[in-house]
């Protein structure tokens, strides 16, 4: 590997239509069987959003696909100058809400931008962790000297999936057979934890002559699939002994009155497990690099809701010394949990508010509950 530096010079997001407020979110995702959400105000006092996007209006169609919105973030990155599009060489999007199954995101997200030629493109797929993981492929090609310039995107539509229509077959069945129409719990709590949007990252292998870049100085992940059952799913249901059942072994009925399609979570598998796993791979990390928190300027941890909070912070001080709120930045609250675009969100925020000054550090934490999965990474301001 060569030790060529590789560095985020811009950064851009796109979100869909205006900001959606607690109180309007069922006019754009609609009630199930007519009646309002009973876990709705429960998860939003946990999760503390107050905001969040839709790539919806409120007749429940769609305004923009996932490929839209995150080529849009792109032309943002080059000022939408066609011209300044030709200088990419590689496109990597991540993301867990793709609008077809196939072709994949990532040419999807190409096709809507014809001014930049032909260049490779990749798709890395899974949840939070996808848009690191576009980012760790952008990273690794650059500094091997392989690619000069490239976009790394992370992005999320969701709202397509969380719109009421697609829970309607299963509540009628209920209701049908006489029992309490009202969606199970892990169906309905993340209709009211999930947004849209994308972002994109400008990276090469020079910083920024002027003004600040950020300078990747690692990235790394770890998987704990092996010893843990899944805990987020979508195309799939869970079965009694922890296994998955998916789409492709259900009957179409069964796919839609079973609402095969909808975002999954098993909260108590989340609950228990989310923060120690992540601090297990922390503390390897902080003793592997010779890190304390007092070398850490600015903490990115990617949370999905207020909840986990001040459980990170207890997981850090445990494992890394402890990192004070006043070095943290999330802005979940005024954008809601967009997925694998979260962190991309985050640095966009960050990057771009004239709070940064040269030489800080800043720590990146993506957790990832599908089947617990985390990516850390360590940025330099330059």
């Amino acid at each position: 590997m060569s030790d060529r530096s590789v560095y985020i010079n811009h950064t851009a997001a796109y979100f869909p239509n205006e900001p959606v407020s607690n109180d309007e979110m069922e006019a754009y995702l609609g009630y199930i069987d007519n009646k309002p959400s009973k876990s709705k105000k429960i998860v939003l006092r946990n999760n503390g959003i107050t905001n969040r996007y839709y790539a919806l209006n409120k007749a429940h169609k769609s305004t923009h696909t996932n490929a839209q919105m995150t080529a849009l973030a792109v032309r943002e990155l080059f000022d939408n100058d066609p011209e300044k599009l030709k200088q990419i060489e590689l496109l990597s999007c991540g993301t867990s809400s793709p609008d077809q199954m196939m072709p994949s995101h990532g040419v999807m997200t190409h096709g809507w931008l014809p001014e930049a030629g032909g260049i490779e493109v990749v798709s890395p797929s899974g949840v939070c962790c996808a848009g690191m993981h576009a980012l760790k492929f952008a990273y690794l090609a650059i500094k091997s000297g392989e690619t000069k310039l490239a976009v790394a995107t992370g992005s999320e539509r969701f709202s397509g999936l969380l719109v009421s229509d697609v829970f309607e077959e299963e509540a009628q069945k209920l209701k049908e057979m006489e029992l309490n129409p009202f969606i199970a719990f892990q169906k309905d709590f993340l209709r009211w934890m999930l947004s849209d949007g994308a972002s994109a990252f400008l990276m090469t292998d020079k910083p920024n002559p002027d003004g600040l870049s950020l300078k990747i100085e690692w990235i790394e992940g770890v998987s704990y699939a092996n010893e843990m059952k899944t805990c987020m799913y979508m195309g799939a249901d869970k079965l009694e002994d922890g296994s998955l059942k998916g789409f492709m072994d259900y009957t179409p009925e069964e796919v839609m009155t079973q609402s095969i399609f909808s975002v999954k979570q098993d909260i108590s598998l989340l609950s228990d497990n989310i923060v120690p796993l992540g601090g297990r791979k922390i503390k390897e990390i902080f003793e592997k690099k010779g890190l304390t928190a007092a070398d850490i300027d600015w903490f990115l941890p990617h949370i999905s809701s207020n909840f986990f909070r001040s459980k990170i912070y207890d997981m850090v001080e445990e494992y890394g010394g402890g990192i004070p709120y006043e070095k943290w930045f999330i802005n979940l609250y005024t954008v809601g949990n967009v997925g694998a675009a979260s962190i991309y969100l985050m640095i966009n925020e960050l990057f771009n508010s004239g709070k940064l000054k040269k030489g800080e550090k800043i720590l990146l934490l993506v957790p990832e509950s599908a089947r617990f999965s985390y990516m850390y990474a360590m940025l330099t301001v330059v």
